[in-house]
C-alpha cells in the first residue's frame, strides 16, 4: 500500500511537471488548420481592410514585385499558406476604385495567388510579362501608382533596383509623375491588426508565457548543475517539439551579488556561455515564437532561492515594481498621433521625475518581430530614433507592441546596481492601450513553493 500510495504521488507530480506542454499543445492546430486559418484571415484582409487603408493614404493602385527567394517583405505576408516563396517574377496589383467600392486583385503571373488574387496574364495571348502589366495600368489610368520603396521604413523598400527599372522603362511617360512611394500603405498594412487576428494573439502570448515558465522551473533548472546556454536550447527545442519556429534564438542571462552591471550590448552580444546558475541568482530570458504568421516577443524574470528560502528577498520584489512602473508611464503616454519620439520623451521624463533610471526602447510587433510602424526608442538612441527609423511617424490604432524597456535599481545589499528589464506585447486600440495577455508583476520562483515547503 505504502508503495502503490507512492506511485500514485509520483504520477501526480509527473502531470504537474508537463502540465505546461499539455496546456500548449493542445492550443497549438496541425499544419492543414493553420493553413486553413491563415488563409481566411488573409482573405478577411484583403476585402476588408486593404480598401480602407489605400482610400486612408489615397493611392489608387498599388503594386508589388517580386522575383523568387528575393521576396519583398510585404508581398510574403500576402502569399497564401501553400505558397512559401513566390514563383519566377511575381506581380500583384490593386486598384481601388472609390467611387464604384470596388477593389481589383489581380496577379500578373500564370497562376492564381490562393483564392483572393485571380490571375490576369495569360502568356499565350501576350508573351511579355511587363507588356500585359501595362494594358492593366492603362485600362484602369490609376491617379497614384504605389511602389515599395522607402528611406524611412526598410520593411517598405522591397522593391529591388532590378524590377524598378524594368517597370519605369516599360511604364508610359505619361504615368511617370504618378508614381508615388507606397510607404504609407506598406507600413499599415504590415502594422494593422484585424479583430480575428487579435484573438489568435492571445493564444500566442499564452503559449509563450507557458514555455517560459517551464524553462524557469525545476523542470529545467537545477541549480549548481544547469547552465544558462542549456536553458536557451531547451527553449528552442521546445519551440521545435511543439511544431512551432522562433524569429530568434533564445538568450537567458544572470545578475547575482558578486557581478557588476554591465553595459546594454550584454543583453545582445558578448554574454558568457554556459553559465551555471547558482541559488540567489536574478535570471532574465528574452524569448519569442511565431504561429500564424504572427510573432511575439517576451522577457521575463525568475530568482532561484536559497536553502530555506521560500520567497524572493523584497529587494528584488520591489525592484520589479519598478520595472512596471516604468511600464506604466510608457503605456499612458501612447496616444493616437503621437510620434515615437514625442511617445518616448514624455514618458522617460514622467519615470525620470518619479525618481526612476529608465530606458525605453519598444518596437513594433505583429507580422514581423521588429515590425513596421510607431519605434519608441532604440536602446542606443534614448534621446529619439533618427528620420530613416521612422521618426516622425504617428502611433495609430489596432496595432501591436514589444513594450521592451528597462529600469536600474540600485541594491544596497548586493552593493551594485541591476537592471530590471522587462518585455510584453501590448495592443493600442481605439480604446487606449492593454496588454495582450497581461504582463508578468510577480518573480517567477525556482523551485516552485509547494504546499509542504516552508513548514
Amino acid at each position: 500500500m505504502y508503495f502503490q500510495g507512492k506511485i500514485l504521488l509520483m504520477k501526480k507530480f509527473v502531470v504537474l511537471l508537463i502540465l505546461p506542454l499539455i496546456v500548449s499543445a493542445q492550443q497549438i492546430l496541425p499544419e492543414s488548420e493553420r493553413a486553413r486559418v491563415v488563409d481566411e484571415i488573409l482573405e478577411e484582409r484583403f476585402v476588408r481592410l486593404l480598401p480602407k487603408l489605400m482610400d486612408d493614404t489615397g493611392i489608387d493602385m498599388w503594386i508589388l514585385i517580386s522575383r523568387e527567394y528575393n521576396e519583398d517583405p510585404v508581398l510574403r505576408t500576402m502569399l497564401p499558406a501553400t505558397w512559401l516563396n513566390a514563383r519566377r517574377r511575381t506581380i500583384l496589383l490593386f486598384y481601388r476604385d472609390k467611387r464604384k467600392g470596388t477593389i481589383d486583385k489581380l496577379a500578373v503571373a500564370r497562376y492564381d495567388i490562393g483564392k483572393s488574387i485571380a490571375s490576369a496574364w495569360d502568356k499565350e495571348k501576350e508573351p511579355n510579362q511587363w507588356n500585359r502589366l501595362m494594358q492593366l495600368i492603362e485600362s484602369r489610368s490609376p491617379k497614384k501608382i504605389g511602389l515599395n520603396f522607402s528611406k524611412d521604413h526598410n520593411i517598405a523598400d522591397g522593391l529591388d533596383k532590378t524590377d524598378y527599372d524594368e517597370f519605369m522603362a516599360n511604364l508610359p511617360k505619361k504615368y511617370h509623375t504618378r508614381v508615388v512611394s507606397a510607404e504609407q500603405l506598406a507600413v499599415r498594412w504590415i502594422e494593422t491588426r484585424t479583430e480575428r487576428e487579435m484573438v489568435i494573439y492571445n493564444q500566442l502570448v499564452d503559449i509563450t508565457h507557458d514555455i517560459i515558465a517551464e524553462a524557469f522551473s525545476e523542470k529545467v533548472i537545477t541549480p549548481g548543475v544547469t547552465t544558462t546556454t542549456e536553458v536557451e536550447w531547451w527553449m528552442r527545442q521546445k519551440v521545435t517539439d511543439l511544431g512551432l519556429e522562433t524569429w530568434f534564438h533564445p538568450t537567458v542571462d544572470v545578475q547575482r551579488t558578486s557581478e557588476e552591471l554591465v553595459g546594454h550590448l550584454y543583453s545582445f552580444s558578448g554574454r558568457p556561455d554556459d553559465l551555471v546558475i547558482q541559488p540567489g541568482d536574478l535570471l532574465h530570458c528574452d524569448f519569442g515564437i511565431t504561429y500564424l504568421r504572427l510573432n511575439t516577443d517576451c522577457q521575463e524574470l525568475a530568482y532561484v532561492l536559497k536553502p530555506n528560502e521560500n520567497a524572493a528577498p523584497n529587494f528584488l520584489v520591489e525592484a520589479l515594481k519598478d520595472g512596471n512602473r516604468v511600464q506604466d508611464f510608457l503605456t499612458q503616454n501612447m496616444i493616437k498621433g503621437r510620434t515615437g519620439n514625442e511617445i518616448l520623451a514624455k514618458s522617460l521624463q514622467d519615470a525620470k521625475n518619479a525618481g526612476l533610471r529608465p530606458a525605453i526602447y519598444t518596437h513594433p510587433l505583429g507580422t514581423y518581430g521588429h515590425s513596421a510602424g510607431t519605434t519608441i526608442g532604440m536602446w542606443d538612441a534614448q534621446g529619439g530614433v533618427m528620420k530613416d527609423d521612422g521618426e516622425n511617424y504617428p502611433l495609430n490604432p489596432n496595432t501591436v507592441y514589444a513594450i521592451e524597456l528597462n529600469t536600474t535599481v540600485n541594491i544596497p545589499e548586493w552593493k551594485r546596481d541591476i537592471r530590471v528589464m522587462l518585455e510584453e506585447a501590448g495592443f493600442f486600440g481605439e480604446d487606449g492601450f492593454r496588454y495582450v495577455n497581461g504582463r508578468q508583476t510577480e518573480l517567477l520562483l525556482i523551485p516552485r513553493i509547494k504546499a509542504h515547503q516552508g513548514k
